[in-house]
């Protein structure tokens, strides 16, 4: 006999502006925010491949470190060029942990400060491992 589990349905994030946060995150991610939010709506959700991210508005703002965050793994290009791309669309760097072997990963915020990490794609990660 097989034990009912719960599933996530969302990963919700507090925000100050759902509809600019949650564009970028679509931006992020390749996807577009759903056709039923507005900018100044409450809410705004980002569907992605393996992830929805529900934007709620909140009076306060971020003042301490996540508790939990975003590893991400660009698909289409390299690490070092999606931390270019993320840089160009408002993220800011945070931290640089890459290795001069090639590992490591970048730490950076989002345009709300939400920090999140970006890894090696599978290639680079295939690459050291041979």
């Amino acid at each position: 006999m097989s034990a009912m589990a719960s599933l996530v349905h969302h990963v919700s994030i507090d925000c100050a502006d759902t509809y600019r946060l949650g564009t970028f995150w679509a931006e992020v991610l390749g996807t577009r925010i759903s056709d039923d939010d507005q900018p100044g709506d409450p809410e705004a959700l980002v569907e992605a491949e393996g992830i929805s991210i529900l934007f709620i508005a909140v009076p306060e703002s971020k003042t301490v470190k996540n508790r939990i965050h975003f590893d991400i793994q660009p698909t289409d290009r390299t690490r070092d060029e999606e931390v270019e791309r993320l840089l160009s669309l408002g993220a800011t760097l945070v931290g640089d942990r890459r290795r001069p072997d090639g590992s490591g990963w970048v730490t950076l915020a989002d345009i709300e400060g939400n920090e999140f990490c970006v890894e090696r794609n599978a290639a680079e990660r295939a690459a050291t491992i041979s």
